[in-house]
Formats: structure tokens, C-alpha cells, sequence
């Protein structure tokens, strides 16, 4: 059935076409942290993850990065292929922030000797923990040659993504990526790139320009996400610019 909604999430749901292999994501306004424990909702956020993510997956794609991106529909949704997603988050990380700092004791903002990538457990029930290989190959989610592409495309995407920002003076200090195989067992990029999967920082005053905003009650989500659009060249949308004028 087309129009139906085969999967809704904290901030998107997928949504089928007539075409089978073809579905809409469509992004809501919510926002979430610590595992949903943390909830609110801005008019105007969905609107510009949409808008960022439907750029950055076009600059991917000239880059030659294959990605589930068709295009862009609306202000809030989009056309991806259907895929079969891999259950792992993949982690590039440039600078030590959030869990990783926690974990290796080094104070947020140190920048990393070259960037690196981790893998965590898609399974909210578990709360997302971090993997090791052994831990990944042991449960069988994906072939050793598939880990391995994983982590080399982060590292791709890193090198497309990091001097994009670097032009909007943000530093891309880390970002999550999703993976999964479509029909023909193509294996693309899934899910979203925006600053709700991304840590963003000024690159002169290190302000956040993310999530964190909202997780750590740092300054307005909205209007935070619309800099970033600006800075990277990409229009605000109607509502979020509505929402903005109803703050002022």
C-alpha cells in the first residue's frame, strides 16, 4: 500500500510509494536525548534537518559516495531507496567530545591524531553500546570485508564533509552514518546527515552548532540548525522561518 508508514522513529518516519524499492522520509519536529528520557518539540526543525540532509547527501553523491538519497520532495521530506539496514551506527570522530572523552579521559575539544571510527549496537533495548570487531563478527551482523567498507566510506565521507563545514567556519567535530544494502545488495548510505547527527563547532568561538544545544540547554535548537543552513548556503524553510519570527 502505498502511503503507508512501515517505520516511525524519534525524528523521521519511512513512509511506501507505489514503487516498492522507493520510499519518503519524512522528518518530524521532535527532539530527543539520553535515550528519549529527554523530549521536546520545534516547528521548523524537521523542516531543516530535511533541507540539510537533502544537501549534504547531493555533495556526497558528486564526491561519488553512493547514498539512499533520490531527492527532495517538500520542505520535511524526501525520496530514498528502501534499504535493509545494518544494524551499527558508524562514528567518525576528528576531536574528543561526548562519550569519548568520558571514556578516555581527555578534555573535550582535544583534536584527535588522525580521525577514527567506532561502531555501536543498533538496539535501544541495550542502550546502544559501543562494539568491538570481535564483538561485531561474533554476533554475525556483518561479513569482516563489510565492516571493513563501512569504516573506509566513514572515512571517505569525513574527507567530503570536513572541508565543506571548514567553508562555514564549523568544525566537524563528529558524526553518526547509517548503512544498508537495497534491493540488489548495493550497499549505500542511509538515514540522515544534519546537526542532529553531527557535533558542529564554531570554529572561532567553538559554540556549539548541534544537538548538544538542546541536550545540555545551551541556546535555541531552531534557530541553531537555521545558522547552519545559512552557513552552508542551503535556504531556511517557510516554517522554520516562521517559527523564528514568532520567538522574535
Amino acid at each position: 500500500m502505498s502511503g503507508e508508514v512501515i517505520y516511525e522513529g524519534k525524528a523521521k518516519e519511512l513512509v511506501t510509494t507505489e514503487d516498492e524499492q522507493i520510499l519518503i522520509q519524512r522528518f518530524k519536529n521532535s527532539a530527543t536525548a539520553f535515550n528519549g528520557v529527554k523530549y521536546a518539540e520545534f516547528p521548523g526543525k524537521g523542516a531543516l534537518n530535511n533541507s540539510i540532509s537533502c544537501f549534504l547527501y547531493e555533495k556526497l553523491e558528486e564526491a561519488g559516495i553512493a547514498t539512499h538519497f533520490v531527492e527532495k520532495l517538500s520542505d520535511t521530506e524526501m525520496k530514498v531507496r528502501r534499504l535493509t539496514i545494518i544494524p551499527l551506527e558508524v562514528v567518525a570522530r576528528n576531536v574528543a567530545a561526548g562519550s569519548l572523552s568520558k571514556r578516555i579521559g581527555w578534555d573535550e575539544g582535544k583534536p584527535l591524531p588522525a580521525p577514527i571510527v567506532e561502531t555501536y549496537y543498533k538496539k535501544d533495548e541495550l542502550g546502544d553500546p559501543i562494539l568491538a570487531d570481535t564483538h561485531i563478527l561474533m554476533l554475525k551482523l556483518v561479513e569482516p570485508s563489510i565492516l571493513e567498507e563501512l569504516k573506509q566510506r566513514a572515512l571517505a565521507i569525513n574527507d567530503v564533509l570536513r572541508p565543506l563545514f571548514a567553508d562555514a567556519n564549523l568544525e566537524l567535530i563528529d558524526f553518526k552514518l547509517e548503512f544498508g544494502c537495497d534491493a540488489d545488495g548495493t550497499l549505500l548510505l542511509g538515514d540522515e546527515i544534519s546537526p542532529d547527527t553531527c557535533r558542529l563547532w564554531d570554529k572561532s568561538t567553538q559554540a556549539k552548532h548541534d544537538k548538544d544545544v538542546f541536550r545540555r540547554d545551551l541556546a535555541d535548537l531552531v534557530e541553531t540548525y537555521a545558522n547552519v543552513a545559512q552557513r552552508l548556503g542551503v535556504e531556511v524553510p517557510e516554517e522554520a522561518r516562521q517559527a523564528l519570527e514568532e520567538r522574535d
